[in-house]
């Protein structure tokens, strides 16, 4: 016999709502009939399951029932944990150092609070974000596990191990006797982690550290750059300078790791024109070309040395309309093979004493660009998603630049102008030395495949939905990754792939060596004719 939650899906179902409007009005009438208030959706995905086998779901109502979508449309389930509170080794000004929180974390940020309330115990995160998540309708097999809490190599070697494992335990939902037998589990377990990132200080990344993150299974590195001027890291106690930055960059890169910064403007000593050259730099200079970057307005909390300058009047924030203007011009700025992952942090008005306070900057800026009638070019602001409608249509487009030493091929199959994405593949050839003589071994002679991914609602991997993440598009970038190599005279690929995407490059001809996916190429004329302009 049904249940009542049971019934009003039931009612919903048979009612056939034809958009989200419809499908909230009918909640709200059908709750009513069994004199209920609305009930909410966590709810009705449960009763939902109970009542229809998985693979007979209607699209349309899994995803009005689903929580935050915007979560998982970028093709994966991002899982955040944080460290325990640990010392870190910067002295930093604006950093908050509240008690019995790693450094730089407030405890009212989200992902801390839940951190906080479960003892910083790595696998009691991960178990309550996955049954979190599952509850809000979200598909949970294909998790980005990203470890933050400060420089992750600052702490105990052993303790950096045990972390990692006790998240893929607990996401495999089975112990095991060390690293590289959860590793292995994962790679067939319900939810598979697909990535690995870390977030650590450039001057604490050398090759021996690089290697170390390979085998913890890290793909992505978060640096902490802030600035790329000397003289205000130093005025505000970072403790590295650009040039550590350009090197870490390199050799995280050399590596096939993708490489995010966080970037701080509004910090003493700037101003708006030395913060907008900075940015110009990064994506004009080929020391420095991040992958991904995460813009964070200096603000100042009571639990950050620099509260005191604030109070006493030695540093002021910038004006919120100049901020703003600036942060307009930066967008314009992030070239299409750059991601802008975040704007602010999930630090709450409360906690701010002074700086940027608007919650929802990113809407904001583009509510203000609309106005102007630009674009950002930003790959967050032309993800596809849900808008799949010109899908069969998508072009092919190549870019080429240089990079820490190196040469970088941007490939993606987009919309003609450009302003949807449908999935982009990263590919780096080394230079002469590093081709040669990588320190680490398996990499040399070889095109690196730094990073592949396809957006769109993320699709479970037992799923065979008409979905973007099953249109073929990885496939034919990997070929087409292959005929990169072959023009550069390489007969060889390494992929820097996640633990629970093994399977799919052994599908396609790869086997594991090191820590990389690597497979051996044919030479023939044929297989050297590209299918991608400017490759």
């Amino acid at each position: 016999m049904k249940n009542i939650h049971q019934k009003i899906i039931s009612d919903i179902l048979k009612a056939r709502p034809k958009n989200q409007v419809e499908f909230l009005k009918l909640k709200k009438k059908f709750s009513g009939k069994y004199n209920l208030a609305p009930v909410t959706n966590a709810t009705l995905i449960k009763a939902y399951g109970q009542i229809l086998p998985q693979g007979k779901k209607r699209q349309n109502l899994s995803s009005w029932l689903t929580k935050r979508k915007t979560r998982t449309l970028s093709g994966v389930t991002p899982l955040t944990v944080l460290t325990k509170p640990y010392p870190c080794p910067g002295r930093c000004l604006y950093c908050p150092q509240e008690p019995g929180m790693p450094k730089s974390y407030l405890a009212k940020e989200p992902a801390a609070q839940r951190a906080k309330m479960n003892d910083f115990d790595p696998a009691r995160q991960v178990e309550m974000r996955i049954r979190a998540l599952a509850a809000n309708g979200h598909a949970v097999d294909k998790i980005e596990l990203l470890i933050l809490g400060g420089s992750f190599n600052a702490y105990p070697k052993n303790y950096q191990q045990k972390f990692i494992q006790r998240c893929f335990e607990a996401v495999n939902g089975k112990k095991s006797a060390n690293l590289k037998r959860a590793f292995k589990k994962n790679e067939t377990a319900e939810h598979r982690i697909i990535g690995v990132t870390i977030e650590t200080r450039p001057d604490l990344i050398n090759q021996a550290e690089v290697k170390r993150f390979r085998e913890l299974g890290v793909t992505r590195v978060q640096i902490g750059v802030q600035h790329l001027d000397d003289q205000i890291l130093k005025l505000v106690r970072r403790g590295h300078t650009a040039e550590q930055t350009v090197a870490a960059t390199k050799l995280l890169k050399t590596a096939g790791f993708k490489v995010d910064y966080h970037l701080m403007p509004d910090l003493p000593g700037s101003t708006p024109a030395k913060d907008l050259k900075m940015f110009h730099r990064l994506f004009t200079e080929p020391n420095f070309q991040p992958d991904q970057i995460k813009i964070y307005p200096t603000v100042v909390n009571e639990y950050a040395p620099l509260y005191q300058w604030f109070s006493s009047g030695q540093y002021r924030p910038y004006a919120p309309e100049k901020l703003a203007a600036l942060l307009i011009k930066i967008k314009l700025t992030v070239p299409y093979y750059v991601r802008i992952n975040r704007l602010i942090r999930d630090i709450p008005k409360e906690s701010i004493a002074g700086g940027n306070k608007i919650t929802n900057l990113r809407e904001f800026l583009q509510a203000e660009l609309k106005k102007k009638n630009l674009k950002c070019k930003c790959m967050r602001c032309r993800e596809a998603r849900e808008s799949l409608a010109d899908l069969k249509k998508a072009k092919l487009f190549t870019q080429q630049y240089s990079a820490a030493g190196g040469t970088e091929y941007f490939i993606s199959y987009e919309s003609a102008k450009r302003e949807k994405l449908y999935s982009f593949i990263r590919l780096r050839l080394n230079g002469p030395a590093e081709l040669k003589n990588n320190f680490i071994p398996e990499l040399r002679n070889a095109l690196l495949v730094r990073e592949i991914h396809t957006y769109g609602p993320l699709v479970p991997v037992k799923q065979r939905r008409a979905q973007i993440q099953h249109t073929g598009f990885g496939k034919r970038l990997m070929k087409i990754a292959e005929k990169v190599a072959l023009k550069n005279k390489l007969s060889k690929i390494a992929v820097i792939a996640g633990i629970g995407v093994r399977p799919y490059y052994r599908k396609l001809g790869y086997k594991l060596q090191g820590t990389y996916m690597i497979k051996n190429l044919e030479v023939d004329a044929k297989s050297q004719k590209l299918e991608c302009f400017g490759c």
